[in-house]
Order: C-alpha cells, then structure tokens, then sequence
C-alpha cells in the first residue's frame, strides 16, 4: 500500500512522545482520508464542527496545505481498532512576527481527545507533541486559550497563566473562508 498524503513532514514529530503512547497508538500528521477515520468526530468533543462534506473537507485540507509551514494538525490514530480511528487532535498554528528580531510564535489550537480515549494522558502527549513542534520550527514560545476549568490540566503540561484572554464574537456563525 501507498504511503498517504500527510500534511507535514513526519520529521516534525517527537520520537519521545510516539513512545510514550500506548501501545498501539500512533502520532502523526492529519491526512485527507481521516475525513472517514474519526477526525471531525474527535473535534466534536470540544465544539460544534458542522455538517462538513468529504469535498468540503479535502477543500480546506488543500488550502491548509498550501500554507507554506504555518499549519501543523496532529492526531494520534489508535491502530488496535479495526479500522484504525484517530482518538485525538490538536493543532499549531505558527505566526510569523515582526517582533523580537522576526521571531515566530507557536498558537495551540483545537485539543481534543475523544470521550472513551480521556484519561490515557492522550492530551498530554499532544500538547507535548506541538510544543516540540514549535521548537522544532523555531517558535520562541507556544501560547494557547483555555477554560479557566481546563487550567489546572494546561499547568501539568508546563504551560503557567501569562494574561487574559478577550474575544470579539461575530453574528456569522458559518465561515467559508
């Protein structure tokens, strides 16, 4: 069987945190057949996600990719089901700055490990797996927004309170971009 298209370079993935994962499990790159493995599913555990077509999808897979770099969405696929599904999600996405001598920040975006899956320490490995990420693509710090109920899991992660986050919500709920 072929390779499948991954979104980026198994390179980028830490080797400490694939053996780290139960066995089984597997830490890779989001791929355009995850569509059909649990992807949008996994993400439904954190918010609403839509009625998404399988167009629909490899639409924005091919936009992401198109990104030169500044997208990084992981999932960590359990191979001991039968077919592999993925059990968890998360993402980097990484700002290009003119700051700090254009230094680039890493944004953790979109964590969510599925319901039978919690308490594997999945979550862990994943913030764990983007923060090596953001190291690796020369990010000088990684932020990310949580619940205030969701802080004390962040502070076990290495992450420490560093301000507060504010939102301007739009009436438009269904983005198309």
């Amino acid at each position: 069987m072929a390779a499948q298209k991954e979104l980026f370079s198994a390179d980028l993935l830490s080797p400490e945190v694939q053996s780290a994962l139960p066995e089984g499990y597997k830490l890779r790159a989001l791929r355009p057949s995850d569509y059909d493995t649990g992807f949008l599913d996994c993400l439904r555990v954190l918010t609403t996600v839509g009625d998404i077509t399988k167009e629909q999808f490899q639409d924005r897979y091919d936009w992401i990719s198109r990104q030169d770099g500044g997208y990084f969405i992981l999932v960590i696929e359990d191979t001991n089901s039968s077919p592999p599904r993925v059990v968890g999600t998360g993402a980097l996405l990484v700002e290009r700055k003119f700051i700090h001598n254009l230094a680039s920040v890493g944004h953790i975006e979109d964590i969510a490990i599925a319901k039978d899956q919690q308490g594997k320490k999945l979550g862990l490995r994943m913030i764990q797996a983007l923060d090596f990420i953001a190291q690796k693509t020369g990010c000088y710090k990684a932020i990310l927004d949580c619940s205030e109920a969701n802080e004390g899991f962040y502070v076990k992660c290495g992450f420490k309170r560093a301000g507060l986050e504010m939102a301007h919500y739009y009436q438009s709920t269904k983005s198309k971009a």
